[in-house]
């Protein structure tokens, strides 16, 4: 067995493991319970609390937590020791089936929305039997889902399973009116994960990456991304052992992390992994970016995951490839051979673009953050215009049946290549469209839209809800259907010629589709505070509600926190902005005129034929821009002081339209001070070292 294989799962009680640990009988109920909900007894719950225990501590923990995922947007851990006291006062390493099941964090310390009074204390995080535990930094994690003690979900995981669930219900409806005998419908996703990498010395002389996690202010550097040079570049050394240690920590945890390489910007680089069911694929997901940070100090680098660290760079973003699979292997987004004949994808391909269309606000709203607003539309990620890319073929048969023609296939020619050395080979059906927000590739969706430091749980839980929803009304209209052919056609050339709007193949980048979205009536939502108020459409609150994914309350409260969550981001921001300009760019700024100023005084005294127009001029210019941050500062510092106004998006809509511009009006002087100002004599790390030197 090579190293590889022996290290991959080695932290993880996984089935393997349970196999060998826990009897046939305790496995079979066990398994049991993962594959139909069932509640598991006391003595059950403890035969496995107990093997998970001695796993552990043969892996060297020494505590377990309950490792849950909160509205935070990281997750959360309370360690508990094994150890108890014994009589003879000694201690015992023990482990029951009602701490593996149940655990009682603080609820009302996280984020609620309303949910949770501050006297409110009491909450719930309850074992999530269907994702492996793992061990991490000597402790056991244990992946549960947390709510209240009314039972409200607090946290990310506990609508995920429930949409997992009805998803699968839905879909089977689908499945099975074509003959397949399929029990279980899942989905499956693979995030790629893109970020930055920066010498951990030049990000501890930046306030703005130390607080907020992107800087607030930098001259851009000669060079950026203009040479196309970096992107699938050879690895820098230290970045390539940084790589490998990643490798093997998420090997270990079985993350299978499988491509990694140079993104486009200067310092910028993806991981992907393998595909995996939608619940693992979003706690995988959640491991990467937690050790991708840590792994990053131990080579004295630090991982930015923030959607755009550095302005005039590409920004980084997280694809969500999603895709449908029976539990008899059959993909449900694969097209086969002959897509148009395949009436089974084709309908579930009309299912996708109708709800999409339907809810394109929703899908919108579940990638809106503070930080991503900088990055959607910058010509380096979608718009915020959702779109699906369907591809030439496809349309070509969506058009053909919505015609009532038949679909002709042309033979896809070969890629000459130009010389007889290399191998000809076909070209694929069709091209790929970077700017579209949905695009189809091959047998999945990838969602383009999502921010590097987004959890991929919530835009998941919104596929599975909304696809559902129309999963529902497609066997509806199908079953008990006389001529059950035609009526599939009938079903898919409706859906197609009343959603086709949402299908764009073009360039999303110009202007002309902006123009052209707006004729189709396709929304535009360009800042968080647009789409936000998508969460609490009516709707919204129908689709989710009716099939008990999230409730009204459960929707308000999740608003809530986006839009408060928000408001702290930018508020943050503007105070990181102040105190770097009045205690360090100003007082920088002043030295350094006043230096120009003593150095004119000196040639003007000097009994030699000398000139000062470098210092006079550079003074001049210098001086002009200073005076204008002086101003700047007074402006912002009365923007975040002055806030009166009532409401959560009122709130926010005073935080994007005057605190955020009266941000940006003053990084234009300090930009332009630091152009101008001696390397020496400038406070902060420049743009050049943080993207170059590693």
């Amino acid at each position: 067995m090579s190293m590889i294989e022996e290290l991959f799962g080695s932290m993880v009680f996984n089935d393997a493991v349970m196999r060998s640990r826990l009897s046939p009988e305790v496995y079979e109920k066990f398994m049991h319970t993962v594959n139909e909900g069932e509640e598991l007894d006391k003595a059950t719950a403890n035969e496995v609390a107990a093997a998970m225990k001695d796993w552990a501590i043969e892996k060297g923990a020494t505590h377990f937590t309950h490792w849950f995922q909160p509205m935070t947007g990281i997750t959360a851990e309370k360690h508990d020791s094994f150890i108890s006291p014994a009589d003879d006062g000694s201690v015992i390493m023990e482990f029951s089936g009602k701490e593996l099941i149940k655990g009682e964090p603080d609820a009302s310390s996280f984020p609620s929305g309303g949910l949770r009074a501050t006297f409110e204390a009491r909450g719930y995080t309850a074992w999530d039997p269907t994702s492996y535990a793992f061990v991490k930094d000597d402790t056991l994690c244990i992946p549960t889902a947390f709510c209240s003690y009314g039972g409200e979900a607090l946290d990310r995981k506990t609508p995920l399973l429930r949409s997992m669930e009805v998803v699968s219900d839905k879909a089977l409806r689908i499945v099975r009116l074509f003959g397949i005998d399929a029990k279980k419908v899942t989905v499956e996703v693979g995030a790629e994960q893109e970020y930055f990498l920066i010498d951990k010395k030049y990000y501890k002389s930046r306030k703005d990456l130390t607080y907020c996690g992107r800087t607030l202010m930098g001259g851009r550097p000669p060079k950026g991304q203009e040479m196309d040079d970096h992107y699938f570049g050879a690895i820098k050394p230290r970045v390539k052992e940084f790589m490998n240690e990643l490798d093997r920590e998420l090997w270990k945890l079985g993350v299978v992390a499988k491509t990694e390489h140079n993104e486009a910007a200067p310092a910028q680089h993806e991981l992907a992994p393998v595909y995996s069911n939608v619940n693992n694929a979003c706690d995988q997901n959640q491991l990467i970016m937690e050790m991708m940070k840590k792994t990053a100090q131990r080579h004295g680098l630090v991982c930015l995951l923030h959607e755009k660290p550095f302005k005039g760079v590409n920004g980084s973003g997280k694809h969500n490839n999603w895709s449908l699979a029976t539990d008899t292997g059959i993909n449900l987004l694969k097209p086969g051979k002959k897509p148009q004949e395949n009436k089974l994808f084709l309908l579930v391909l009309a299912a996708v673009i109708r709800a999409v269309d339907e809810y394109q606000g929703l899908l919108r709203a579940t990638v809106a953050t503070p930080g991503n607003d900088h990055r959607l539309g910058a010509h380096e990620a979608p718009p915020a215009i959702v779109s699906i890319f369907l591809g030439s073929q496809l349309t070509d048969i969506l058009e053909a049946i919505e015609a009532g023609e038949d679909y002709r296939a042309e033979k896809m020619p070969e890629v000459e290549t130009g010389t007889h050395f290399l191998p000809h080979f076909r070209k694929d059906t069709t091209d790929r469209n970077r700017t579209s927000p949905l695009a189809f590739t091959g047998n999945k969706f990838e969602f383009r839209m999502l921010g590097s430091n987004h959890s991929i749980t919530e835009p998941n839980v919104i596929l599975n809800t909304i696809v559902s929803s129309v999963f529902d009304d497609f066997a509806d209209r199908l079953e008990g259907a006389e001529d059950f052919d035609s009526a599939v056609i009938e079903v898919i050339r409706d859906t197609y010629k009343n959603h086709k709007r949402i299908v764009f193949n073009g360039d999303g980048y110009s202007d002309e589709w902006k123009k052209e979205a707006a004729a189709r009536g396709l929304l535009n939502l360009e800042s968080t505070v647009d789409a936000l108020p998508m969460y609490v459409e009516d709707k919204t609150v129908e689709v989710f509600t009716k099939y008990g994914i999230l409730t009204r309350a459960e929707l308000e409260s999740r608003y809530e926190i986006m839009l408060e969550n928000y408001c702290k981001v930018i508020n943050i921001e503007a105070l990181t902005m102040l105190d770097m300009v009045k205690k360090d760019v100003m007082p920088a700024v002043s030295s350094y005129t006043a230096k120009l100023a003593d150095n004119i005084a000196k040639k003007k005294a000097a009994k030699v034929k000398c000139s000062w127009r470098l210092e006079e001029g550079l003074l001049e210019k210098l001086s002009y821009h200073a005076d204008r941050v002086y101003d700047g500062v007074a402006r912002l510092e009365d923007a975040v002081s002055s806030i009166k106004v009532t409401g959560e998006l009122k709130t926010a809509r005073y935080y994007r339209d005057v605190v955020l511009s009266a941000m940006e009006e003053l990084r234009i002087d300090v930009d332009e001070i630091e152009m101008n100002m001696s390397a020496l004599d400038w406070p902060y790390s420049s743009y050049g070292q943080l993207l170059f030197d590693i």
